[in-house]
């Protein structure tokens, strides 16, 4: 029996995640399968890829062939660098322990670029946040001064009324006492 591993699709249109899982290679997309060996979910950033280290290894070192994002994902997880480490020490090129010990150390490189990315990622959108956060500061500004002036001239104007609706009571005050006189 020919095994693959590869992806089942599930979700909603535009949505999608994707279970990994190791099947017959006739069985359909997402038909019948043998194990479920992971999950990939491209919709977050950087993508979450959760997967069964060990049983992954073991369904790649017993022949079943992944797909071409499947091998991709396998890749960055380490499982076919465990593969080909796996391979040198049957065949002598160096210990178990030696194997370990490289396997660790790309496992700590790649902790190291994965947590600087997420920072990277972390820090451009406080940045555009506070970007975000000025623009709205300076819109607010120059329109409160819009409002101020506009409330000043109202203001003034009305003074301005009220002085000379004074100025004419005062004058009918005046012309009244004239003509009382």
């Amino acid at each position: 029996m020919a095994t693959k591993i590869r992806l089942q699709r599930h979700g909603r249109k535009g949505y999608a995640f994707y279970p990994i899982v190791v099947a017959d290679s006739r069985a359909p997309r997402d038909g019948r399968f043998i194990e479920r060996i992971g999950s990939y979910n491209p919709n977050t950033n950087p993508a979450t890829i959760s997967l069964d280290f060990d049983r992954a290894l073991y369904w790649v070192e017993v022949g079943a062939q992944p797909t071409d994002t499947v091998r991709s994902i396998l890749s960055k997880e380490g499982v076919m660098l465990m593969k080909h480490l796996r391979g040198g020490v049957k065949k002598g090129a160096f210990t178990e322990d030696e194997a370990t010990r490289r396997f660790e150390a790309w496992k700590a490189d790649r902790s190291k670029a994965v947590d600087a990315f997420k920072a990277k990622n972390a820090a451009k959108a406080a940045e555009d946040a506070k970007a975000r956060y000025e623009a709205e500061a300076e819109k607010n500004r120059v329109k409160g001064e819009a409002v101020a002036k506009k409330k000043a001239e109202k203001l003034a104007a009305e003074e301005a009324a009220a002085k000379a609706a004074l100025e004419v009571e005062t004058a009918e005050t005046a012309a009244t006492e004239e003509s009382a006189e």
